[in-house]
């Protein structure tokens, strides 16, 4: 059975990390996700992307401890896109939401945070126990501490404690909470709201972003303001830059070409 299911709807491509009993992840599993991811930066008619686990119980609980039993070194071949297809892949410019279905721990939260909008079901959990297994949550060591107050980062590193949905969006982990039932809707209707906006916009967004990490503000607005980032400069000189200002200045909604 394909580990990986995809849904595609005009603009927007649902990843559905399939892979019972509990959707953890081998290097197979990886390296045929970091495929699904490539094919969707890749693709110029898609737009955004949602990943989310199949079954209400577990969303992904990461790295297949018994595949690793078995052979797979966890310094292995994870594919294009690192671990999952998604932490390590070089330019991916659009929206990735994951919708978080159940349990989501060691890999499957540092996947969760790989994406750039996170909605949780009222039952979803979280942790990373990676210290209870004598390793480490390599790429949430790098992150987490970025995305939500040092101290409570470094609390849920050492301890490797359990925590809901309500402690995760008083973090700020995760952007809503929602029924159940409810979270494939509301996954795809927040797709549907990004993918009528201005793709190139998007791209720019996410460069950004991702430039300016480690960059002192100066450093970084010197980039943006002398187009030396890839998309600041395509987004600079393109069609929707002109229509954007069209639209507004006419009082209608634009029509973006993502050119």
């Amino acid at each position: 059975m394909d580990p990986i299911k995809t849904t595609r709807k005009g603009a927007i491509l649902q990843v559905t990390l399939d892979r019972p009993k509990a959707n953890a992840i081998d290097l197979v599993t990886s390296r045929l996700m970091g495929e699904v991811f490539a094919d969707f930066r890749d693709d110029p008619e898609l737009r955004v992307a949602i990943l989310t686990g199949g079954g209400e119980k577990f969303f992904c609980p990461g790295w297949d401890l018994k595949a690793a039993a078995e052979g797979d070194a966890v310094d292995g071949d994870y594919g294009v896109g690192g671990f999952g297809g998604l932490q390590e892949l070089r330019g991916l410019n659009k929206p990735v939401i994951a919708a978080i279905n159940g349990i989501a721990c060691g890999g499957g939260l540092e996947l969760a945070l790989s994406s750039d909008m996170i909605l949780a079901a009222e039952h979803a959990s979280f942790a990373l126990p990676e210290i209870r297994s004598g390793t480490v949550a390599d790429a949430a060591s790098v992150k987490l501490p970025k995305r939500i107050p040092y101290h409570i980062a470094m609390e849920l590193l050492l301890t490797g404690r359990w925590f809901d949905a309500v402690e995760a969006k008083h973090w700020g982990l995760v952007n809503e909470i929602v029924p159940a039932g409810d979270l494939m809707d509301r996954a795809w209707a927040l797709a549907e709201m990004l993918a009528s906006g201005p793709p190139l916009v998007y791209a720019a967004i996410k460069e950004i972003v991702r430039d300016a990490e480690d960059a002192k503000f100066q450093d970084a607005m010197n980039r943006i303001t002398r187009r030396q980032l890839e998309t600041v400069d395509r987004l600079y000189g393109s069609e929707d830059q002109l229509e954007g200002a069209r639209a507004f200045a006419e009082k209608r909604d634009p029509v973006w070409k993502g050119r």
